[in-house]
């Protein structure tokens, strides 16, 4: 029997995809027999699915209470689970609304007083209307964290543990992410009970996806002008990560100026900049996202053919969660770092975790071509 059978008629006859995946498999009995979860799953592999249908399962929509909290970590991952719940819950009773940051406070606080089922949101919008006795957590049955890692970080620790407190007595507490270290695991573990842990290895999933992992030498002051040239190669969907917003903006200026179809997304632009960023992406007027990691937060994103890592990672689990946006739900993919002298040493460290070897490219004639200088040169001579 599949876990979709598990689920009320309604959601059964909305359910249109082939067959579960392997973490929906595993979440939706879990979820609907009460345990709270520790879920470490591939991005890409169903994760938002695994825990919003259990809830639409659970939750009673005839009810005016607010009884399930999903938080996440930036405003487009709220955006977008919200859509989801929303597609879901047609012809139901259940409600949901959004609570990010950069939108109308005015209006949210409206919208809390109909007691919306489900509310989702961002943790500094959430710990402002919790606070403010807008936002009541006493009837919250359930409670998500989506990209704990990020939650449970220093950051955000202590308001998303205080929402969670604040919740019912007996509450569900789950919380899923594409990595999740031994420290974040501890600090989950111990806002919970006795939780299930699962993990999910790409090679579990139904089709596993060809990932390329890339690294190409070249000076820092040389990037930005090698990713002007990348974003005329015809198919090209990237998502390039940098460090820090002063190298987005910095980056940004020189890439418009050339008229380079590359957009960017930081955390200082406005919700309605941020929208008409990604809408250029999706719809394909830009080939490049250059973001932070903070931005591309959680960003379901279809088709991406490459992650760039304009920087080296600072940590192995930052590298691998940027490069789990490519090569999603079974599709191949290829990640490219940008290896400037300064970070070789930090980048072998890093790549030596990794289950594949990472090949040297050079850029040539437009492709990425395995070598080095010296095929450069061979090739000059041909």
């Amino acid at each position: 029997m599949s876990s979709i059978d598990l689920l009320n008629k309604d959601l059964q006859q909305k359910w249109t995809f082939e067959s579960p995946m392997k973490v929906q498999e595993e979440m939706i009995p879990a979820m609907l027999a009460g345990k709270d979860i520790v879920a470490e799953s591939p991005t890409g592999s169903g994760k938002t699915l695994a825990y919003v249908l259990p809830m639409l399962h659970k939750l009673d929509g005839t009810r005016k209470a607010t009884q399930g909290l999903i938080v996440a970590p930036s405003q487009e991952l709220a955006m977008q689970i919200v859509e989801v719940i929303r597609t879901w819950i047609v012809g139901t009773d259940i409600t949901v609304q959004q609570l990010i940051g950069g939108a109308n406070m005015a209006r949210q606080v409206e919208k809390l007083k109909k007691k919306p089922t489900i509310v989702v949101g961002t943790p500094g919008r959430l710990n402002e209307l919790v606070r403010a006795g807008k936002l009541k957590l006493k009837d919250i049955e359930t409670v998500v964290l989506d990209e704990c890692d990020q939650l449970l970080s220093r950051e955000y620790r202590v308001m998303v543990k205080s929402f969670i407190d604040g919740s019912k007595y007996g509450r569900q507490v789950v919380v899923v992410s594409a990595t999740i270290t031994d420290e974040i695991e501890l600090v989950a573990t111990r806002m919970m009970f006795e939780p299930m842990r699962l993990r999910i290895r790409p090679e579990d999933m139904v089709k596993v996806s060809k990932v390329q992992h890339l690294y190409m030498k070249i000076d820092e002051r040389d990037k930005t002008e090698f990713l002007r040239k990348l974003s005329q190669t015809e198919g090209m969907r990237a998502l390039a990560f940098v460090n820090n917003i002063d190298q987005v903006l910095m980056k940004e200026t020189k890439l418009q100026y050339r008229n380079a179809p590359i957009t960017t997304l930081h955390a200082e632009m406005k919700k309605e900049e941020r929208k008409k960023s990604l809408d250029s992406f999706r719809k394909g007027d830009a080939r490049i996202l250059l973001s932070t990691d903070l931005a591309a937060r959680g960003l379901d994103i279809d088709g991406l053919t490459h992650v760039i890592h304009v920087d080296v990672p600072r940590t192995i689990e930052q590298y691998l969660h940027r490069s789990g946006r490519t090569g999603r739900a079974g599709k191949d993919g290829t990640v490219l770092t940008l290896l400037s002298y300064r970070d070789e040493r930090d980048y072998k460290r890093l790549i030596r975790e990794l289950p594949n070897k990472a090949v040297q490219v050079v850029y040539y004639q437009g492709e990425l071509v395995e070598g080095n200088a010296n095929t450069l040169k061979k090739k000059g001579k041909k």
